[in-house]
């Protein structure tokens, strides 16, 4: 059963669309990532998810109920914004019970000491302050919940967002970037709490982010938003070795995934200026194609080893665990190609490498970037003469 169900949602703001006919569905215990450039729509639609925005049409369900038109304490959902939010006078403990205090006592006896209140006053905040120990002790914070934000680190600052989200029992998880203000080591540290957090509650989780490595590493689907619009939804490993079009391929995947022109010959084969590829491609002879590499399938080597074109090493990135080779045609210092090599390479500035491309491994799409189905004829890598 989909606990989430988005369908047909769009939204304008004045005369600008944002959001164009979105449709999603996101099941029990799975984490979706709302990927995209800044300015696309994504935070938009999780905030009209949690209910902060109203859909210009379309509808939201939370478990099988449509929500489109309640308010956010009504949808029974969690969310952590971008700056968790965190009220800096209040210690964690406060923070995280707030929303119990909220919701089980009334406002003028949140404003009195516990000492000058009932016996079941004094009740219900035992039972707030007991719900706040048990969560602490699985979100790893106990020892610090009594301190102000300001004195906890990042990513406990961040569990304790996490934790005053969770504290009402929802089912559903929304974050809003909430790494963005880390640095990389304390990033990667909590972006893996985030989903161990998420598998130990068995939480639905939508997270929005515009960083790749951080989609693909936790998600169990990416929807894909280029201009307000899901362009593809699907795993990461389908998103990144199948994408649906030359739009989606550029925007996902470090670096970018290598591009360049190509003819059809009468047998569907892709001719380039420099590869044949041994394809039958379903395209009209004669029509201009795009030809889409990952740098990983870029393979370099000697000329008895391989078959294709020398080029011209421009630049060599060498991160230890592997590197990036940048090709050149000819004289020009633009790259033409780049390469991942699976190894520190010995390849230098100015050094000469032959190139090959499998057939297989290539992607084909129309002028208009429309993704084309083809079939290898061999797994061979060819050059022209």
């Amino acid at each position: 059963m989909s606990v989430l169900v988005v369908r047909g949602v769009s939204k304008s703001f004045g005369a600008g669309s944002v959001l164009s006919g979105i449709d999603l569905d996101i099941g029990e215990g799975e984490i979706v990532t709302l990927l995209g450039p800044s300015g696309c729509g994504k935070s938009t639609l999780l905030r009209i998810i949690a209910g902060l925005e109203v859909a210009d049409t379309g509808a939201i369900e939370i478990g099988g109920r449509d929500v489109s038109r309640l308010a956010p304490g009504a949808r029974n959902i969690a969310m952590v914004f971008q700056s968790l939010a965190l009220y800096p006078h209040l210690t964690g403990r406060q923070n995280m019970a707030l929303p119990l205090r909220v919701r089980r006592l009334g406002r003028w006896q949140r404003l009195f000491s516990p000492l000058r209140l009932s016996q079941s006053v004094r009740t219900i905040e035992r039972e707030i302050d007991a719900a706040v120990d048990d969560l602490a002790a699985r979100l790893a914070i106990a020892e610090v919940i009594d301190r102000v934000p300001a004195r906890l680190s990042g990513g406990q600052r961040q569990r304790v967002a996490i934790g005053r989200a969770l504290i009402r029992d929802s089912r559903l998880l929304l974050l809003d970037e909430p790494l963005s203000s880390l640095d990389a080591k304390v990033r990667a540290q909590a972006r893996e709490e985030i989903v161990q957090i998420q598998r130990s509650f068995g939480l639905s989780c939508v997270f929005v982010t515009h960083d790749q490595g951080e989609a693909l590493a936790i998600s169990d689907r990416i929807a894909v938003m280029l201009g307000g619009r899901v362009a593809q939804f699907d795993t990461p490993a389908e998103i990144y070795r199948n994408p649906v079009s030359l739009e989606v391929a550029r925007f996902v995947g470090t670096p970018t995934i290598n591009c360049f022109e190509g003819i059809v010959d009468a047998q569907g084969r892709v001719h380039t200026g420099s590869f044949l590829f041994d394809t039958r491609l379903a395209a009209p002879a004669g029509d201009t194609v795009t030809v889409a590499v990952r740098p990983e399938h870029v393979r370099l080597g000697p000329a008895r080893e391989l078959s294709g074109p020398v080029l011209r090493v421009v630049r060599v990135e060498d991160h230890g665990h592997d590197g990036l080779v940048h090709l050149g045609r000819g004289d020009s210092l633009a790259p033409a190609l780049i390469a991942r090599s699976g190894q520190s390479t010995s390849l230098r500035s100015g050094d000469e490498a032959r190139v090959a491309i499998a057939a297989e491994e290539a992607l084909f799409f129309t002028r208009d970037g429309a993704r084309l189905e083809s079939t290898p004829v061999r797994m061979a890598d060819y050059a022209r003469g």
